[in-house]
Parts: structure tokens; C-alpha cells; sequence
């Protein structure tokens, strides 16, 4: 491999990662995919590239690729690839977890959204930050709810005469002792 391919290629990795990190899945599997084949598989880079494009590949939606490189990268030369690989293995091949739509947040693309003139009006788009509200916090109440008597223990237990008995050989010993 020339030091021109080697460059390419990682040129293509880094717009690959870049695109992954913005969330573009797509462009990110283009990207690795054309760096991945101008650097030798068995090198530590070529690693590093399958690594990354497994990620993009189940990022994207391609499972059945992102599970066959995965399986390659479990035998790879390098030692950190190897293990990278088995632990990628293991989270892809986990069995997938039910979930609820309420339990999920849906994130609208703001990319399709237009400014409308009212806003532009205002000097400011409906979706620029506002100032916090202020929460309102309840006042108590100053009436007392109505307690049902009949639910109340009303029994003499006794307390207040232990205690009051206490409090006298208290004050007593006190007095004796002085």
C-alpha cells in the first residue's frame, strides 16, 4: 500500500467517524466501507476500520452485515481488535428488548421545518429558548381537613400518667438532692 492510499484511507475513516458522530449512519457505512478497502484487513488500522464500520453497519439498520464483519473482526490478528470484536459480538447477538412506544421519546426532524413569517415577525423562532417559567408552588391550607372521628384511637393509654409521674420524682430528686 502507497502512503497516497494509506492517506485516502484515512481521510475516508475520518469523514466515516465524523458522519457517524453527526448521526448520518448511511454516509458513515460509505465512508468506512471505501477506507476499509484501500488498508490491508489484517493491519491494526484495518481494524480500527472494520471496528467503526460494524457500529455504523447496526447503526444503519444492517444487522446481517454488521454480524458477519463482526465475526471476521473476532479473528483478526490484533489483539485489541480481537477482543473489541467479541464484546461488539456479544451486545449484537443479545436478544432485543421489548419496549412500549409511550416508553420512548420521538425526536421530530427539525431540518423540515420552515420559519413562518409570524416568527420571523418576532425576531426569533418559535423553537429558540425561552426564559424559565417560574413554578407555581401551592400555598397550605389553612383550614384543617375534616377528621373522621370514629377512625381515631381515643383510648387512655396511659402515657401521660408515666409521664407525669417520671417528671415529679425528677423535680423530687432534684429538691432532695440540693
Amino acid at each position: 500500500m502507497t502512503t497516497e492510499q494509506r492517506d485516502l484511507a484515512v481521510r475516508e475513516y475520518q469523514a466515516g467517524k465524523t458522519a457517524f458522530e453527526r448521526g448520518d449512519y448511511r454516509q458513515a457505512v460509505m465512508y468506512l466501507e471505501r477506507s476499509n478497502a484501500l488498508v490491508e484487513p489484517g493491519s491494526k488500522l484495518g481494524g480500527e476500520m472494520q471496528i467503526w464500520l460494524v457500529t455504523a453497519y447496526e447503526a444503519a439498520g444492517q444487522r446481517t452485515e454488521a454480524l458477519t464483519l463482526c465475526r471476521k473482526a473476532c479473528q483478526h490478528p490484533d489483539l485489541t481488535t480481537r477482543r473489541q470484536g467479541k464484546r461488539l459480538l456479544y451486545i449484537l447477538e443479545a436478544p432485543r428488548l421489548k419496549t412500549r412506544p409511550e416508553w420512548l421519546t420521538q425526536i421530530p426532524d427539525l431540518a423540515a421545518i420552515e420559519e413562518n413569517e409570524s416568527d420571523r415577525d418576532f425576531g426569533r423562532s418559535k423553537f429558540a429558548p425561552t426564559a424559565p417559567r417560574k413554578r407555581v408552588e401551592k400555598k397550605p391550607s389553612i383550614v384543617p381537613e375534616e377528621v373522621d372521628l370514629s377512625q381515631v384511637n381515643t383510648k387512655d393509654n396511659g402515657f401521660i400518667w408515666v409521664a407525669l409521674v417520671a417528671g415529679v420524682a425528677i423535680v423530687a430528686g432534684l429538691i432532695w438532692f440540693s
